[in-house]
């Protein structure tokens, strides 16, 4: 059996696996709001983007925190600016779904229900200088009042006490590892074993080491009875 090489696109997959899970998604949240000591797994719920049959638009992480925050988080590694037009598009439409599924009237006459939206976009990449917060107003429009603005906060800081800053340190730590070794399972395997050893996202790449493991293991059962 040939030896499989990783996805082009790991932290990209990384990222989406990991806040698949209510555990870490809770945590993200957690470290957008440290002050919100007892929200729980129950109240958060994935509103994420998802089209299966058509290519459409899709985003990266949508969530709402009960009926008072919907949250959006993009995850780049190459800078641009034009992530804020995305950020508003993917929640104009995580709203359009929202209003849908909440069975609210947009034409009638009582006020509809609205979550308040926070954007974000964490960044991966190794442009420096890169300010706290962007808007559509500032930089498409010289900072003019307009009809409809959009800010979205930049988060790009290393931390290891925070699962944001975990995952960030995970992408600059598995970008020096492709450097040296290129697209090859060693660069994963080289990366696993630096972020475990700094307990960077240590339990989540655990368990996924478990599920390569059980699946390499059931592919060579297959391979041994055909």
């Amino acid at each position: 059996m040939a030896e499989s090489t990783p996805k082009r696109k790991i932290k990209d997959s990384v990222f989406k696996n990991l806040f698949q899970e209510k555990k870490y998604l809770l945590q993200l949240y957690k470290a957008l709001h440290p002050e919100d000591c007892n929200v729980t797994e129950d109240e958060i719920a994935d509103v994420t983007i998802k089209h299966v049959l058509i290519d459409a638009d899709y985003n990266d992480l949508g969530f709402s925190v009960g009926n008072r925050l919907m949250v959006l988080v993009e995850s780049q590694s190459t800078w641009t600016f034009n992530i804020i037009i995305c950020a508003l598009m993917y929640l104009i439409q995580t709203y359009h779904d929202y209003f849908k599924r909440t069975n609210q009237n947009l034409y009638g006459r009582r006020k509809v229900n609205i979550p308040k939206p926070e954007l974000y976009v964490i960044y991966t990449g190794d442009k420096k200088d890169i300010p706290n917060t962007i808007s559509l107003s500032e930089e498409f429009f010289d900072g003019e009042k307009i009809a409809i603005d959009a800010e979205v906060k930049v988060l790009y800081q290393e931390n290891e006490k925070d699962i944001i800053g975990q995952y960030i340190i995970f992408c600059k730590v598995y970008n020096e590892q492709r450097k040296l070794y290129g697209n090859t399972k060693k660069a994963v395997t080289e990366t696993i074993r630096i972020c475990k050893n700094r307990n960077v996202l240590k339990e989540y790449l655990e368990s996924k080491e478990q599920e390569v493991k059980a699946l390499q293991a059931k592919l060579r059962y297959y391979d041994d009875i055909i």
